[in-house]
């Protein structure tokens, strides 16, 4: 794993821009002054817009009570590293620290977490971050509250007798649930899903990754039959560890984040019966979270341990909510869109879900004050996770960030076109069967044109989605918010402005994932007062992106798009589809075959969880001896301020 700090005072704003070690999939590193972003020369940036009214007060945020200055927590668990920050009541961040960690893909579509490993990084990064906090010259104390913000529908199982996970994590993406998926298909009562829970049935969410690690782990299914067995995604996973496990038995989950299980009824907020009947889930056999608001001052407890030992976690919103809070669309109509591993498209919709008729899923946004607000979302598996293809699998480039300059070698794609369905397709298409597939490829092709293709893809995609969301709303989004790291790119928020026809926003501050965590812990602690008083937030120092071709050659485009992915469907086979090496094989030899491996990868899974075990044990042990000592030498330093570091 690697490790980056940042540091930062108060008095210098800081925002963080990949380094040469990390791609455009990882959260911003390098600590810099905030200013506009950098002019870059090319023909792409002629129609960009700069905007520098930043609301908020200069003066320092006051605790009424003590008259120090305070501050809000935030995790940020994703799908490549582990992030804690710290934000001032403007928003603005004063102390980060990141931790990378170990993605497993132990098969061909499979694709796994060590759930410890997880929390070990997580803890690692408040300790880290915290230090740097103090650093500063500020004190723990002053942290009000903690919000936790995560990846959504990775599945973690574990024994609620022992605390301790059945399995590796089955992430987001993960496609080994194919063959679940076809059956379920013809199962009667998938017409209803939909209507029920806001999701078409998919290897997406989480309800078919339990029904696999039940069907196939066999320390799941004994758990399962023995009514031992707890299920939760990342968010319910995390502070069910925080809080100590077994020791609080804190088991709780969020709207946002239930809504992507397909176990919770969208309009009722609660477990549907009629759902977890057609995936054959019994309560009674199987723990799962309670369901409560993203902002709630008692729900999901309170650290246990460390250098912020009993600081409670007010706040849990899945990370593209959260991105919908951050970038602060509270308005019906508003949207944003995430360019991460993957890329994400939320659509405020209001106080009533909108079953979407176009390939989109109805999902919570948020569920701050006594009412949800709903969104219409479109996913799509691959963004910054095609940029490090061109990385890892084809040596393209040495390190992500340079794909923008291998796509300017070249004026256009010179024709080529890259549908990257390494998972096949998400919103609005749904295309299980397909496969990355490139066209247009000719003796003329160089890398650059496919770089241009990659980057095209997910724009071609996102401008897929605000159709759909337009036929489904009735309303033309009149621009779109964008975060996350492949918004760094100039050229590719150029492109999607191009493609979709629309003007693209991209804030000067890109933390909107860890500040939609840390605003929803914060209301309910009373830092803020309300939405309403955090709406200027909204594009603060914003950069528009206006599209600057014609509607003829985006109809073109968007015409050839169309055609490719038409052409990507049907590539995967019957035994890819059911996890098989796709060797030649009788059939009963193969299935044998996948029952060992799959016994052997849950027994490899079971020791590397108790030697993690072991050593977050070691580590909890070692930094609560620490934490005395940390906390006397914060309250110690509390009155020697610098100068330097006042807000």
């Amino acid at each position: 794993m690697s490790t980056t700090v940042t540091r930062s005072n108060s008095s210098t704003m800081t925002v963080q821009l990949p380094t040469a070690s990390q791609s455009l999939l990882q959260p911003l590193m390098h600590s810099l002054k905030l200013s506009d972003p950098p002019k870059i020369a090319t023909e792409h940036v002629e129609n960009v817009e700069d905007s520098n009214n930043v609301s908020g007060s200069n003066d320092p945020p006051r605790d009424t009570e003590t008259d120090e200055e305070w501050f809000v927590g935030s995790i940020d668990q994703g799908t490549t590293s582990s992030r804690f920050l710290i934000f001032n009541s403007h928003g603005e961040p004063v102390a980060s620290h990141q931790i990378e960690f170990e993605n497993k893909y132990p098969r061909s579509g499979w694709h796994e977490h060590d759930p410890l490993e997880l929390v070990s990084s997580v803890h690692d990064c408040i300790e880290e971050a915290t230090e740097d906090f103090i650093d500063l010259g500020y004190k723990a104390n002053q942290i009000r509250a903690i919000g936790i913000t995560n990846q959504r529908e990775t599945t973690v199982c574990w024994d609620k007798k022992t605390g301790l996970p059945l399995y590796n994590a089955i992430v987001w993406p993960d496609t080994r649930t194919k063959s679940i998926v076809r059956e379920l298909k013809g199962r009667k009562g998938v017409d209803k899903l939909r209507d029920l829970c806001g999701m078409p049935l998919s290897t997406y969410p989480s309800s078919v990754k339990l029904m696999w690690m039940y069907r196939n782990i066999p320390e799941v299914r004994k758990a399962y039959d023995e009514s031992r067995l707890a299920f939760g995604t990342i968010d319910t996973w995390l502070i069910y560890r925080l809080n100590g496990a077994t020791q609080n038995n804190i088991h709780v989950t969020d709207t946002s984040n239930a809504s992507r299980t397909m176990f919770m009824n969208i309009h009722t907020l609660q477990y549907d019966d009629e759902l977890l009947d057609f995936f054959q889930i019994d309560q009674k056999n199987v723990t799962l979270p309670k369901i409560v608001p993203s902002s709630d001052p008692e729900a999901f407890g309170a650290l246990v341990g460390g250098v912020l030992k009993g600081i409670r976690i007010t706040g849990c919103v899945g990370d593209q909510s959260a991105a919908l809070v951050g970038q602060c669309a509270f308005n019906e109509g508003e949207a944003k869109n995430t360019y991460g591993t993957g890329c994400f498209l939320l659509y405020n919709v209001g106080s009533k879900p909108v079953i979407s008729q176009h390939g989109l899923v109805a999902t919570v946004g948020y569920h701050i004050g006594e009412h949800a607000t709903y969104a219409l979302e479109g996913s799509v598996a691959v963004g910054g996770s095609g940029v490090k293809f061109l990385e890892n699998n084809l040596g393209f480039i040495s390190k992500s960030s340079e794909v923008e300059k291998l796509a300017l070698s070249v004026p256009d794609n010179g024709g080529v076109v890259f549908v990257t369905a390494f998972s096949g397709l998400f919103a609005p298409y749904w295309i299980d069967d397909a496969k990355g597939t490139l066209f247009g490829i000719t003796a003329h092709t160089q890398r650059g044109h496919i770089a241009r293709a990659t980057l095209e893809a997910t724009c071609y995609q996102t401008a897929a989605i605000l159709a759909a969301m337009h036929a489904d709303s009735g309303k033309e989004l009149k621009n779109l918010a964008v975060d996350g790291g492949m918004s760094e790119s100039d050229l590719c928020m150029q492109t999607q402005a191009d493609v979709s026809g629309i003007p693209v926003e991209r804030p000067a501050m890109r933390e909107t994932t860890a500040l939609g965590a840390a605003i929803a812990a914060g209301l309910a602690v009373g830092a803020w007062n309300s939405l309403e008083e955090l709406r200027g937030w909204r594009g603060r120092g914003k950069r528009t992106f206006t599209p600057k071709i014609e509607a003829a050659q985006r109809k073109k485009g968007v015409k050839r798009w169309e055609k490719a992915v038409k052409m990507s469907k049907g590539w995967v086979e019957e035994d890819e589809a059911e996890g098989s090496d796709g060797e030649e094989e009788e059939e009963k030899k193969e299935e044998v075959q996948g029952k060992e491996e799959q016994e052997v990868a849950a027994k490899e899974a079971t020791k590397q969880a108790a030697e993690s075990a072991d050593a977050a044990e070691r580590r909890a042990e070692k930094n609560n001896s620490d934490a005395a000592e940390t906390a006397e030498r914060a309250d110690e330093g509390g009155g020697e301020k610098a100068n330097s570091s006042s807000a």
